[in-house]
């Protein structure tokens, strides 16, 4: 089943980028993740408040959002997250793609459990490569780490990701986003999509929001999900993936939207 997002918020006013930013900024962040069939979305969203506002840019309520990851041909990142390594980095170019724009963004894990997310301009011409530029940014932050310098060499696309995302704007000034039209490829001709599949993640203060409890009431709990290690993990099945077993045994356990190069 095929969800339309765009049917379902309807109902909600829209509010642009600038105000979405202005109204939701100030929240000391609790992120959750949630992954649940398409079907399961429409109950959740008919009960939210007719004051929720929808995201939205030049008339179009949703955005098209693209995302190339780089690894190493051993997989480094994928591995270094997969063991829990409090250093590790993840690093991924992102395409806008309805407004043609894109950053290459850098997410580091340090030795005392701090989380830093940076980005930096990147071409749009090259969103599934590193330019030179690219690749001493990621140098810098990955000898921060204290790697040794090869690794940033080996670098290479290893995984592309797509999605549709709605961003919702609750009346506590919470924010919720909802990723549809699911798909990955990597970089050994493994593709996989996932039209049945959503992805919600809320965005709140150290309280639950309304969405959160929507979703707890439907029986529906936080995952642990990443779309590049999940994905990756899905597309292959032989990786050690003990982090995301559940959500792997629970969604992707039987490779029937799995599709290999010939």
């Amino acid at each position: 089943m095929t969800v339309r997002v765009d049917d379902l918020t309807r109902r909600f006013s829209p509010i642009s980028l600038d105000g979405l930013v202005t109204e939701a900024e100030l929240l000391t962040r609790v992120d959750r993740k949630y992954l649940l069939p398409a079907a399961r979305l429409a109950p959740v969203i008919a009960q939210l408040d007719d004051a929720t506002r929808v995201l939205e840019i030049d008339g179009e309520r949703g955005s098209r959002y693209g995302s190339m990851y780089f690894d190493t041909p051993d997989l480094t990142s994928y591995h270094l997250a997969a063991r829990g390594r409090r250093r590790r980095f993840k690093l991924r170019s992102r395409h806008y793609v309805d407004t043609d724009a894109a950053f290459l963004e850098m997410k580091t894990a340090g030795a005392r459990g701090t989380t830093v997310k940076e980005r930096i301009a990147h071409p749009t011409d090259a969103v599934e490569s590193l330019t030179d530029e690219g690749r001493a940014y990621a140098g810098e932050a990955i000898a921060a780490l204290g790697f040794d310098d090869a690794l940033v060499d080996a670098l290479a696309p290893t995984l592309h990701t797509g999605y549709r995302r709605t961003t919702l704007l609750l009346p506590e000034g919470t924010r919720s986003t909802v990723d549809t039209e699911l798909e990955w490829a990597d970089a050994w001709g493994g593709r996989m999509t996932r039209p049945d599949l959503v992805i919600v993640e809320t965005k709140s203060s150290s309280r639950p929001s309304t969405v959160d409890r929507l979703l707890w009431r439907a029986g529906i709990r936080p995952a642990r999900i990443s779309k590049f290690a999940t994905g990756l993990a899905a597309l292959r099945p032989g990786l050690s993936s003990n982090r995301w077993s559940r959500v792997l045994r629970t969604h992707f356990a039987d490779g029937a939207h799995i599709a290999r190069a010939a």
